[in-house]
């Protein structure tokens, strides 16, 4: 065909995924030459974990936001707090713009990355060719910024750690930060998992 581009894929050509130099691949059986890792030329099982992994992640998401993520003991009282109970609060606070941050980045961002990975792998599974590039822009958007959850555990971790005064003021990790930490750590792997190159796939095949 005329105009037509020689693929990786199709010229038996592979990434590796350990340490990125490209080589031969064809029955999957072979290693790469500098760091003797497997090569594929896609990753192995790549929808069926993502999906796997997407579904343990939209189960804890339920008891992330149920589930308080800290309490504030000030003089031997105080009440646990979820994440959106802590928006609230800061709104009440006047402190807009914090409980904007922590709103979109522990409510926002792991709900769409959620959505934007299930839908990639349902196209993908179901042989869309609707505009690849665009879906792969945001694949690399939703890897890129799933990442920024993890501020508000840090955020935590550090209150934990400064904020220990006896009967004076505490704050102690609740069960919902745990399960909001594990959405996280999840959705990454997910997104790690999934091989955005599966979606251009569709439209070799056809060609």
């Amino acid at each position: 065909m005329s105009g037509a581009v020689m693929t990786a894929a199709a010229a038996s050509l592979s990434n590796c995924h350990s340490c990125g130099s490209l080589s031969r691949a064809g029955s999957g059986q072979e290693r790469c030459p500098r760091c003797h890792a497997a090569l594929h030329l896609r990753k192995p099982d790549s929808l069926a974990r993502t999906a796997a992994l997407l579904l343990a992640a939209a189960i804890c998401y339920v008891p992330a936001n149920l589930f308080p993520v800290m309490t504030v003991r000030e003089f031997g009282r105080g009440d646990p707090s979820t994440i959106l109970g802590g928006v609230r609060e800061l709104i009440e606070g006047g402190m807009w713009s914090l409980a904007l941050l922590v709103l979109f980045a522990s409510i926002v961002v792991p709900m769409l990355k959620l959505v934007t990975l299930t839908c990639l792998v349902w196209s993908v599974r179901r042989g869309s060719r609707w505009r690849p590039r665009e879906r792969t822009r945001l694949y690399r958007l939703t890897e890129q910024v799933g990442r920024w959850s993890m501020i508000d555990m840090f955020m935590l971790s550090i209150l934990v750690a400064l904020v220990n005064l006896g009967a004076v003021a505490t704050i102690e990790p609740g069960l919902g930060a745990t399960f909001f930490a594990a959405v996280v750590v999840i959705t990454m792997f997910a997104a790690a998992s999934f091989d955005p190159r599966l979606i251009w796939d569709r439209l070799e095949d056809t060609r």
